[in-house]
């Protein structure tokens, strides 16, 4: 088994491509220990001293790091990955190896009237935002849209990510400005 290794533009998150499916559709993040008891790979990848964060997609893994040294931490993280690929164990211990868990915090919000409106910047989100937002090892999701203003929820390597602001200001707010007039922001949340 081969995994090849790509950085991306957060300096904290290396993306893993193990080379097969990861998670079924979807995506899921792990943003500690206590959130990956459902995973086997995120808690052994958490076992890991420095390691602060486990995101899956659709064929790849990135996995965040505190202020440690990528030189010590990556042969580790490919020994994980690659015993817990080569053993047969399933992701998930509770599911079909799908993502999106919902929770409170992913509850969308916008008034009815803007509905219409809302329609279009999901699918511009999901058509020409998010496949490349998975390139660099993250997602983003729509959560709202009130007086103008669209609100995302990024992850993985964008989460934290130093160049995720210019991402949001000269790409994507820029994108939905220039497709739905009604936009006038983008705001992470």
């Amino acid at each position: 088994m081969f995994i090849q290794t790509e950085v991306t533009p957060n300096p904290a998150t290396l993306k893993f491509l193990p080379g097969r499916t990861v998670l079924g559709k979807g995506t899921m993040e792990f943003t500690g220990p206590s959130a990956a008891g459902r995973s086997p790979l995120a808690v052994k990848l958490f076992a890991i001293h420095g390691v602060t964060g486990v995101f899956y997609g659709s064929n790849f893994i990135t996995v965040t790091k505190d202020d440690s040294d990528w030189q010590h931490l990556k042969p580790a993280i490919l020994g994980v990955i690659m015993e817990h690929y080569m053993s047969g164990a399933p992701l998930l211990t509770d599911g079909d190896g799908s993502g999106e868990t919902t929770t409170d915090n992913d509850v969308e919000f916008f008034e009815e009237a803007d509905a219409e409106t809302v329609t279009l910047i999901k699918d511009l989100i999901e058509t020409r935002v998010r496949p490349g937002v998975a390139d660099d090892g993250g997602d983003i999701t729509f959560r709202g849209f009130k007086d103008g203003v669209v609100y995302v929820n990024m992850k993985g390597s964008c989460s934290g990510c130093p160049s995720s602001t210019v991402t949001l200001r000269n790409g994507i707010q820029n994108l939905l400005k220039h497709f739905i007039p009604e936009v006038v922001e983008v705001r992470p949340v």
